[in-house]
């Protein structure tokens, strides 16, 4: 039975591919680029090149997508071809041939302004309840081919599970204030405490969807590094952050001032996988905690799948003023 994979040249779908492919299972890969992993060149938006690639598949593992960092360079149109139709397409396919496991990439950025309470206001605490408030064509895109998963799983009992996915990208910042204030390592170290997630726990979770999804009928997950904190700390999280992690992660404070490494003043929302872990029996590796400990033991804070899969970008050109152009 053939896992279908698209995105396979992009970040998540060569990480998905290698992990696929190191368990012997018989695969696809499609994508508008080549890569080491792809089967298949072309665009999700061709409907015939889809309905092809659809042939004996099984599972489906959606990760083609457009980004964030292409809102300044593309047009909404693309974002609607690729994100809402691409989506449809497959899943129309999918549908018609009897795919029994169909699982969408989406992203926490289809919260939006949920994620950013106003002054005064204690963080926000994301879960899977916190209604949607997209802020950009990327969000409005990607909140729409979720609720295409969900039609096609109510109407044409196409098991789907949508994965709201963290930042897992391994560019630096595209703020430049952040980037002139940390190192891109302490900036990412940071993030595993509300806003990011190792890839090789990215691949775990979309197995474990592609596993649970028959059973399932339709779900959605937030899918980012376990978070060291409460809600009852929603309020201190924005008034002194460094405080609160040192009184759960103390042994930080002695790495942190060892590397010249500074935590983050204030924390405005945090991501809560809570579910994810109960029902897909997610059990996330890469978390604040666990890469505290292994700079300490002199190591890397990324896994062996994200050093293998590296740095990916998202253009074909180099811009002044960071990785990607800011709209």
């Amino acid at each position: 039975m053939t896992v279908l994979v698209t995105g396979s040249s992009g970040h998540l779908g060569e990480a998905l591919m290698r992990t696929l492919q190191a368990q012997r299972r018989e695969v696809l890969g499609i994508d508008i680029l080549p890569g080491a992993f792809t089967h298949q060149i072309g665009s999700i938006t061709d409907r015939t090149l889809v309905r092809r690639c659809m042939k004996g598949v099984k599972t489906v593992l959606h990760a083609a997508t457009l980004h964030k960092p292409h809102v300044a360079t593309h047009r909404r149109q693309d974002f609607v071809d690729v994100n809402i139709t691409g989506t449809l397409n497959l899943l129309e396919e999918a549908a018609a041939v009897g795919v029994t496991a169909f699982v969408y990439t989406s992203t926490t950025s289809v919260f939006g302004d949920a994620l950013v309470p106003p002054p005064g206001e204690p963080a926000a605490w994301i879960t899977e309840d916190v209604a949607a408030v997209p802020k950009n064509i990327y969000g409005v895109t990607k909140a729409a081919a979720e609720d295409l998963c969900q039609l096609f799983a109510r109407n044409h009992s196409l098991r789907t599970i949508v994965l709201r996915t963290s930042r897992f990208f391994p560019e630096e910042d595209d703020n430049r204030a952040t980037r002139e204030a940390y190192t891109d390592a302490n900036i990412k170290t940071n993030e595993f405490l509300y806003r990011r997630v190792d890839i090789e726990d990215v691949v775990n979770a979309h197995l474990l969807a592609a596993d649970r999804a028959p059973s399932t009928g339709f779900a959605k997950y937030i899918i980012s590094a376990t978070t060291p904190f409460s809600r009852h700390d929603a309020v201190e999280l924005r008034n002194d952050a460094p405080r609160l992690v040192r009184r759960y992660v103390p042994e930080f404070y002695a790495e942190f001032a060892r590397r010249g490494w500074t935590m983050i003043p204030r924390i405005d929302r945090v991501y809560v996988n809570d579910r994810a872990r109960a029902e897909l029996g997610w059990q996330p590796r890469h978390d604040f905690r666990a890469l505290v400990a292994r700079l300490r033991a002199g190591g890397d804070i990324r896994s062996a799948l994200a050093r293998e899969v590296g740095s990916k970008g998202y253009h074909d050109r180099v811009f002044r003023e960071g990785p990607y152009p800011v709209e």
